[in-house]
């Protein structure tokens, strides 16, 4: 496929030469790693924003956004000296699994990577030198993720002293990983084209939360009547495959399920291709599940749903606390947000996009918006003829979302350490033990996580817009056309975009 060919948007990419081989299918990143020292950083920020802007003002727009988001996260938040995960993307072979190209061609490349590493490592050391200790300790699984099926002594022994290195945070870093409230304000809107505030922030997860409850208890009274969702939805949590072959299983089944309700219920159009599930990759053991999808600028190939499963270390209590996220209420959810209409449908589209803008800059919020906002789609349009059961899983995983909003502002704020965040998510999102800890721990790391319900909700308000400005016109179908049609944008420019003069 043909390669990105606007020189100030491959300026942006290659703040990121892990997103860019991976996500958006630039395959001569293939084998590469980023320099990540102090000073390579800067050098890629001084090129930032260098040459002409895209004539399509909407693009001119969103890459001038985009721009903006990689100054807060680069030079203000400098990320690449607080968080080691952005040194393990740099560094994972992961990318490499994914049938794209050529076996051989693709061995060479993680070759050509993995003789890197000890130069990864040197700059992870000269720049991870503001990590504070729960940062840390939430990052420790994936770094040492790195080194699962890795035999090279050079590339091992690498990764031992960058682990060493973190290892030295998690015992002496800064006890508290607050960035404090401008600086976590400004990485939240920065790359959105968004303005927000603690007050404002704080009543929008309140209000979102409450709503939420009230849907759960809707869908409690239906699926249980006269019990409570304190009661029920633990039972429910418990109801899940007892291994992690089980959950890949369940997972796979429901693909062709929630694909054959989109195409039926005319949401999107069928998305096609090809996607198989299996476990995450060790080094990316920081979530509970992921996609990586079938690249725009890449030849077709499957895309993996990825889900996370229990580390083998833990207790058969630990380990059930983690499955219990894969409940049989809750994975539905889960896929629908994952494959269809989520992650893999908005990938598939972005292939058929052609401006270079659309399909290579990310906005997170409108990426996990869009999966987050799929989710109740589906309890609006009656999946499973508005099985009860399905509401509450969706439920259930949006209070997930809701929480980590409330919490990334407490952690970030100090208000919050970890283990009230962790009390948070098991009082607020039904989660229990190592899953709500996780979580917990992963808003240290992730401070934009609460961005899965600003997305979700700026979605849905420019969907009111769109329905009162198209009238009869309106189709949910023409609605989420429109919104694929703008490939990955910073959600501050939905309303402009999909109301105004670019609607058609």
């Amino acid at each position: 496929m043909a390669g990105l060919a606007q020189a100030r948007v491959r300026r942006a990419v290659e703040l990121d030469f892990a997103k860019a081989r991976e996500y958006v299918g630039l395959h001569e990143y293939d084998g590469e790693v980023q320099d990540l020292s102090p000073g390579g950083v800067a050098a890629a920020l001084g090129r930032l924003g260098r040459g002409p802007l895209p004539d399509d003002p909407f693009d001119a727009a969103v890459l001038e956004i985009h721009e903006d988001g990689l100054r807060a996260r680069f030079a203000e938040a400098e990320v690449h000296r607080r968080d080691p995960l952005v040194h393990v993307a740099a560094m994972d072979l992961a990318c490499y699994d994914r049938e794209y190209a050529p076996a051989g061609e693709r061995r060479r490349a993680r070759e050509r990577h993995l003789r890197s590493w000890p130069d990864a490592v040197d700059n992870a050391l000269a720049a991870l030198d503001r990590v504070p200790a729960p940062v840390a300790a939430a990052s420790l699984p994936a770094v040492r993720g790195l080194a699962a099926g890795v035999e090279d002594p050079g590339a091992l022994a690498a990764v031992g002293r960058f682990a060493a290195h973190v290892e030295a945070a998690a015992r002496g870093g800064a006890p508290s990983a607050a960035l404090g409230a401008g600086l976590f304000l400004r990485l939240l809107g920065a790359g959105e084209g968004l303005g927000f505030d603690i007050a404002g922030l704080t009543e929008t997860a309140e209000r979102e939360r409450d709503r939420l409850r009230a849907v759960l208890d809707e869908a409690v009274a239906r699926y249980a009547p006269g019990e409570k969702a304190a009661d029920v939805v633990p039972v429910l949590l418990r109801d899940h495959p007892v291994t992690a072959e089980g959950v890949f299983a369940t997972a796979s089944a429901l693909i062709e399920e929630v694909t054959a309700f989109a195409v039926e219920k005319d949401l999107i159009g069928d998305p096609g291709g090809r996607c198989e599930v299996g476990p995450a990759p060790a080094s990316r053991a920081f979530a509970q599940a992921m996609m990586s999808w079938s690249a725009p600028y890449e030849a077709d190939a499957p895309s993996w749903y990825y889900i996370v499963p229990p580390d083998p270390a833990w207790s058969a209590q630990e380990a059930e606390e983690w499955l219990a996220v894969f409940s049989r209420a809750s994975l539905p959810a889960i896929t629908v947000h994952e494959v269809t209409p989520g992650h893999y449908a908005h990938g598939r589209a972005l292939r058929a996009l052609d401006s270079d803008v659309r399909r290579a800059l990310e906005s997170p919020a409108f990426v996990e918006g869009w999966a987050h906002y799929a989710e109740e789609l589906y309890a609006e349009e009656r999946f499973r003829r508005g099985d009860p059961l399905y509401v509450i899983g969706m439920a259930v995983e949006a209070l997930l979302r809701v929480t980590r909003l409330a919490c990334s502002i407490g952690l970030h704020t100090g208000s919050l350490s970890v283990e009230e965040a962790a009390a948070r998510f098991a009082s607020d999102a039904f989660l229990r033990g190592t899953a709500a800890l996780g979580e917990a721990r992963r808003g240290t790391v992730d401070p934009t996580y609460g961005r899965y319900t600003l997305g979700k909700l700026e979605i849905q308000r420019v969907r009111g817009l769109a329905r009162d400005r198209w009238g009869g016109g309106y189709t949910h179908r023409r609605f989420h056309d429109a919104l694929f049609a703008l490939g990955m944008p910073p959600v501050g420019l939905l309303e402009r975009a999909v109301t105004g003069d670019l609607a058609g």
